[in-house]
């Protein structure tokens, strides 16, 4: 297909500078896989595409992506781009003893789509995917829904810098691209806060990105103990406030009292003077129902699209239909 008519399919999308693929193949891709990665990395299998997590020994996250089966020996993982190096790096230490290889992709280009993302798709020679959490893939992009409400990804591969001048760079596309990950309550984790959260306080087994079927991974009991024993303390929220300017990852929620009650993850814009948050809180804050404010404004709690409860990956993958 021309550039200058594969161009005119992609005009309704939004390029995602903020996220970034890690490929992983050979072999041991599976098993290597297995042993570091919150998910069970069979149930990843070309059509499914779960969420999971990366952790250190004592269970805190590295990273959160959404993992991706390309073909037999060739997994992809989406996460920050913040977070591709690092997470490399960490991988590398183990993959020594695999027959596997890291590559990160940097001249693949993530898309965001909506109302446009069929088109999209059609443009690379895809079907779109109706149900969350599943992809089509092929040998110039992959199409994948997300959880929540209708949206897509299209990852583009190369040579994705013949036509990478002329995408949608438009900041108020991407900070609505960003609301709706907000509202959706999907955090993606970021270099500043690495290491500071466990799986549950982003939400992750309520959105399917824990598997507490599987064997072990780095991090594994330090995880299933917080979710059996019931000792997660803080959780992911989503928030609204009046100001005219976004918050800092990692700003500071106070109480009343000026005490510290929970920091933020990601912010955007939601119109004139009004943002909106996804925070880490403590829980007994939020039950509390007691006043909370960002640098002196105050905050309003809303509610999540989903349940916090654990949403069972197998019985998630089981559920849908290729």
């Amino acid at each position: 297909m021309a550039t200058a008519s594969l161009l005119l399919k992609m005009n309704g999308c939004v390029r995602l500078p903020q996220l970034a693929a890690l490929d992983i193949k050979g072999a041991d891709a599976e098993k290597f896989l297995q042993g570091q990665t919150s998910a069970q990395v069979s149930l990843a299998n070309g059509f499914f595409a779960p969420l999971t997590c990366f952790c250190t020994p004592k269970g805190r996250m590295l990273a959160n992506a959404q993992l991706l089966k390309i073909s037999n020996g060739h997994y992809r993982l989406l996460l920050s781009t913040s977070l591709i190096d690092m997470l490399a790096t960490h991988l590398a230490k183990f993959a020594a003893f695999y027959r596997v290889e890291l590559q990160a992709q940097s001249s693949m280009i993530i898309l965001g789509a909506s109302e446009s993302a069929n088109e999209a798709a059609q443009a690379f020679g895809l079907s779109l995917p109706e149900q969350p959490y599943t992809h089509h893939t092929n040998s110039q992009a992959t199409a994948l829904r997300l959880p929540g409400q209708g949206r897509w990804l299209i990852s583009v591969e190369s040579p994705a810098e013949h036509y990478a001048a002329e995408l949608n760079d438009d900041e108020d596309a991407l900070n609505t691209w960003l609301l709706e990950d907000i509202r959706s309550g999907l955090a993606w984790l970021t270099a500043p806060q690495q290491d500071h959260f466990l799986p549950q306080m982003l939400n992750w087994e309520a959105l399917g990105g824990i598997s507490f079927k599987k064997g072990c991974y780095t991090g594994q009991e330090v995880v299933a103990r917080a979710h059996f024993r019931g000792q997660v303390k803080k959780r992911l929220v989503r928030v609204t406030a009046t100001a005219d300017s976004l918050p800092q990852v990692g700003d500071t929620l106070v109480d009343g009292q000026d005490k510290a009650v929970g920091e933020v993850v990601s912010s955007a814009f939601s119109g004139d003077q009004q943002i909106e948050l996804l925070a880490v809180a403590s829980t007994k804050a939020i039950e509390a129902l007691i006043p909370l404010y960002w640098q002196g404004h105050p905050i309003t709690l809303c509610d999540l699209p989903y349940a916090i409860e654990r949403l069972d990956p197998e019985q998630l993958a089981s559920s849908l239909t290729a």
